[in-house]
């Protein structure tokens, strides 16, 4: 079914969308930085001032259990299916302004340029609460609450042994009600869009990017035990240096991935003690992330790193403990979204390329129950999680268009 092309989305909307994200920047925990863990106090200033924007949409607005903010536009027809559309409000340390922000802004923008015309689905978007894992170690609390995974993390400690189920009822909700945050009813699927956060799309020049699937990842904490030693009087033969095996496996790692298309592998920690520039270390703390976007690919490449780290550590006396921290498969975006994500490009005629997301996303977890898609923006300076996180308006307009295209067409299929 051919479906005619509405009208253009006003240019004021792409404003409107940089204003929150500027607006949204200025509730932080920390002064003169962007800093919002999970449920943080600041995070109910947040959702005020998008309680405000979908007030004046009429949108209906609720806070669910893990602090998610949703807005729902119901449909015209009774029992039509949902479409969920959204990203996360939560941020790194120090981090930019666009990063999760960036996607809910445009899913409020999306519902302004609807306007009221009918669909023959309802709309609702979400403003996940937590995604990055900063707090507790574990990303996608918020996402995980709607697809009904969420209740193992309630007992997960932070940093300061405050759980998660302690965070919601210290914030003010009540994790009894987990089960209500759940989504119900017929899912039409969930449509995110995000900025890139890497080079692809600036390399290509292209504004936009249909992403074709989420790379799998494994992370691992590794604990390197030797012997501590003067290092003047050590023979070197004689030496369980424990940060000399682990720098002999962190160069392993990259070789690894150097050598194997579109696998990435990160030692982003190592901590050595006693750390003291005359003595050899006998401890050290590092960590392992390896990501790829087919799991028999990632799977091998962790194998081998494995193995390999346990030859490197027996030629220098060391011993090493491997402790998982997370593992998630691959998740290929949905064939009909894409194809609808693409079409919509090409009739607005956008270079639309197709790419792998090295992160993590909501739309991972969302897609373990209902199809998922994902439209990148390009990120000018290829940074993120980074104050100069940037993006550019036109590309913020041509996101907008591209995405309000989508949902029309993906009203003509359903309505097929």
């Amino acid at each position: 079914m051919t479906t005619p092309l509405m009208t253009t989305p006003p240019a004021d909307l792409t404003q409107a969308v940089l204003d929150t994200c500027n607006a949204l920047a200025g509730h932080t925990e920390v002064p003169g930085e962007i800093n919002r863990p999970f449920l943080c106090p600041c995070t109910a200033d947040v959702h005020d001032h998008l309680k405000a924007w979908a007030g004046r949409l009429g949108l209906s607005t609720r806070v669910d259990a893990v602090g998610n903010l949703r807005a729902r536009r119901e449909a015209d027809v009774p029992g039509a299916p949902t479409l969920y559309l959204g990203s996360h409000l939560d941020t790194v340390p120090n981090a930019g302004k666009y990063d999760g922000v960036l996607g809910v802004a445009l899913g409020y923008a999306l519902v302004e340029a609807l306007g009221a015309r009918p669909l023959p689905y309802a709309i609702e978007v979400v403003a996940f609460s937590e995604e990055e894992g900063v707090r507790f170690g574990v990303p996608f609390i918020g996402s995980r609450a709607l697809v009904g995974t969420a209740d193992p993390l309630l007992d997960l400690p932070d940093a300061q042994a405050v759980t998660v189920r302690q965070a919601i009822r210290a914030y003010g909700l009540d994790p009894q009600e987990l089960k209500a945050a759940e989504v119900t009813g017929a899912a039409l699927g969930y449509f995110e869009i995000h900025i890139e956060q890497g080079p692809v799309l600036q390399a290509q020049c292209a504004a936009l990017g249909v992403v074709e699937a989420i790379a799998g990842q494994n992370r691992f904490l590794l604990r390197f035990e030797g012997q501590a030693s003067h290092a003047g009087t050590t023979p070197m033969p004689l030496r369980k240096d424990a940060l000399a095996a682990a720098a002999r496996f962190v160069v392993e790692a990259e070789q690894v991935a150097r050598s194997t298309p579109g696998l990435v592998a990160t030692v982003g920690v190592m901590q050595a003690e006693p750390g003291a520039i005359n003595v050899v270390s006998g401890v050290v703390n590092a960590s392992l992330d390896i990501r790829h976007a087919r799991d028999g690919v990632r799977q091998e490449a962790v194998e081998y790193l494995l193995d390999a780290l346990q030859g490197f550590c027996r030629e220098r006396g060391v011993s090493v403990q491997v402790t998982p921290r997370m593992e998630e498969a691959a998740t290929p975006m949905s064939g009909p979204f894409k194809e609808l994500l693409h079409r919509a490009a090409d009739e607005l005629n956008l270079p639309h390329p197709e790419l792998v997301s090295g992160a993590g996303h909501d739309a991972q977890i969302m897609a373990t129950r209902m199809p998922a898609g994902m439209l990148f923006v390009r990120s000018p300076n290829a940074l993120s999680h980074h104050p100069d996180e940037m993006v550019n308006a036109q590309d913020v307009s041509d996101a907008l268009r591209v995405g309000l295209r989508f949902l029309e067409l993906l009203a003509g299929e359903v309505q097929a």
